[in-house]
C-alpha cells in the first residue's frame, strides 16, 4: 500500500481559498462608494438650492415689510388728515352757528346803516335850506353857494385852515372824512387867498411826489414846476431829516407863504378844500 503523500504547499493554499474570501476587484470598489458619494452630492445641492430659496425668501419679506411701513405711513398721514378735516368741518359748523346767531344782529347793522344814509341826506337838505336862507338874509346870489361853519368861502370852494397838527397822511385822511382834499392851488388868485390866510405858520396842501417820484396834486392832477412858489434851493429832498425811511415827499407853505418839502411825518396844520354848496 502505498502511502498518502500531500504537498503542505497545496494544502495551504486550498485552505486559504476556502476560508478566505475571495480578492475584490475596482468594480466592485467604486459601487461601494457611488451610492455615498451621490447621497452627499444630492444634500449639498438641496443645502444651496435651500440656501438661495432662503435669500430670495429674506429679500422678499424685507421688500414686504418695506411696503408695510409705508403703508402704515400711509394709513398715519389719512388719519391724521382725516382728523383735521374733521376739524375743519367742526370749525365751519360753528360759525355757521355765529352766522346764524349773528343773523338779526347783522339785519339791525344793516338797517342802522340805512337809516344813517337817510340821515345824511336830510343833513344835506337841511344845509341846502340853509344856504338858501343865507342868501336872502344877505341879499346875495346863489351862484356864490354856502359853506359849512369854520369853513372860509372863496369863489367857488370851501376853505378849512386847522388849527390842530397832524401828519400829511393824517392830514389827507381827515380831509377825505369831511368830503374834502388837501387844497389844491391852481389860479394865482387861489394862491393869493390861501396865502394871506397862512402868513407866519406853516401849513401842509396837496402836493407830494411820493407816488410816483414826481410832484403831483393830492388829486393826481400833474403839478407844473414853478420855482417862484418855493423857497430858495427848494425842493431838496434832504435825507439827513432822521425821521425813518423816506425822504421829503410832502410839500407845505412854510411862513413866508413859499412851498417847501418836509418828511411826510412831520406834523404841522393843514388846509383842506372842497366845492361850495349851492341851494
Amino acid at each position: 500500500m502505498m502511502p498518502d503523500y500531500r504537498d503542505d504547499s497545496e494544502q495551504d493554499s486550498s485552505a486559504l481559498w476556502i476560508e478566505g474570501r475571495p480578492p475584490a476587484s475596482g468594480v466592485s470598489r467604486l459601487k461601494r462608494w457611488l451610492f455615498p458619494a451621490l447621497t452627499a452630492a444630492a444634500v449639498l445641492v438641496l443645502i444651496i438650492a435651500l440656501g438661495v430659496s432662503y435669500t430670495k425668501a429674506s429679500k422678499h419679506l424685507m421688500t414686504v415689510e418695506q411696503s408695510v411701513s409705508s403703508l402704515n405711513d400711509a394709513i398715519q398721514s389719512l388719519n391724521a388728515s382725516l382728523q383735521q378735516a374733521e376739524e375743519t368741518a367742526e370749525d365751519v359748523q360753528q360759525l355757521q352757528l355765529a352766522v346764524q346767531n349773528n343773523k338779526d344782529q347783522l339785519t339791525s347793522v344793516v338797517e342802522a346803516l340805512k337809516q344813517l344814509s337817510a340821515l345824511d341826506a336830510l343833513s344835506r337838505s337841511v344845509a341846502a335850506l340853509k344856504c338858501s336862507l343865507e342868501h336872502i338874509i344877505n341879499n346875495s346870489s346863489a351862484a356864490a353857494g354856502c359853506c359849512p361853519m369854520d369853513w372860509d368861502l372863496f369863489s367857488s370852494s370851501c376853505y378849512f385852515f386847522s388849527k390842530v397838527s397832524l401828519s400829511w397822511e393824517e392830514s389827507r385822511d381827515w380831509c377825505e372824512k369831511q368830503g374834502s382834499h388837501l387844497v389844491v392851488l391852481s389860479t394865482d388868485a387861489e394862491w393869493d387867498f390861501v396865502t394871506h390866510r397862512t402868513v407866519s405858520q406853516t401849513f401842509w396842501i396837496g402836493l407830494t411826489d411820493g407816488r410816483t417820484g414826481k410832484w403831483e396834486w393830492v388829486n393826481q392832477t400833474p403839478y407844473v414846476m414853478e420855482r417862484r412858489r418855493w423857497r430858495p434851493g427848494q425842493p431838496d429832498n434832504w435825507s439827513g431829516h432822521g425821521l425813518g425811511p423816506g425822504d421829503e415827499d410832502c410839500a407845505h407853505l412854510y411862513k413866508d407863504g413859499r412851498l417847501n418839502d418836509l418828511h411826510c411825518s412831520t406834523s404841522m396844520q393843514y388846509i383842506c378844500q372842497k366845492h361850495s354848496l349851492t341851494d
